[in-house]
């Protein structure tokens, strides 16, 4: 594991919950998440839910999406997506707003990689490099994404070859962020 990933990931995700409390004067909410049961979950009360990033005791598996897809993911996509549980994150990067995606549970992450599975299948098929989603913006079709080959962060149009790099990498990547309540 590429602790400098996961330790950038924290570090984040910390700036993120104390931005939220000092706001709101609560832990984050995520309502999106009822009825999903997670290791993050600190408190709810049937409207909200309240929650706190829980780091993974391991790193998580990609073995069947590896598998499925026949073909190795990106050591730092393993990384982002399998060194703890979280709900998605608003952020900013160079100014430009988005949200950064995460894992909230084991059951989220096996759904992560169905949907990662879905998108590279249908790379493969348009004849694209294989790309890994972080993040999503405001533009629909428009997503942040790591490169399985090279590991650079980009900005894709889904469906195109058209990618712009952001970072050389996703630790350099998510240092360059600031999150957004």
């Amino acid at each position: 594991m590429n602790h400098n990933i996961a330790q950038a990931l924290a570090v984040l995700t910390t700036e993120f919950v104390d931005k939220w409390q000092e706001v709101y004067q609560s832990f984050p909410i995520a309502n999106e998440m009822e009825g999903i049961p997670s290791p993050c979950v600190q408190r709810t009360d049937g409207q909200n839910i309240e929650w706190l990033p829980q780091e993974r005791d391991e790193l998580a598996d990609f073995s069947h999406l590896e598998r499925g897809i026949e073909l190795l993911i990106h050591p730092d996509v393993k990384t982002f997506y399998g060194s703890q549980y979280s709900a998605d994150l608003t952020l900013s990067w160079k100014g430009k707003p988005f949200t950064l995606l995460q894992v909230w549970s084991d059951d989220d992450f096996i759904r992560l990689q169905e949907n990662l599975l879905g998108h590279l299948v249908t790379q493969r098929r348009l004849k694209l490099k294989p790309t890994i989603f972080i993040g999503t913006t405001d533009a629909e079709l428009d997503v942040i994404s790591i490169c399985n080959i090279s590991g650079e962060v980009i900005l894709e149009r889904l469906g195109t070859d058209k990618r712009d790099v952001l970072s050389p990498n996703i630790e350099q990547f998510l240092l360059q962020c600031q999150a957004e309540v």
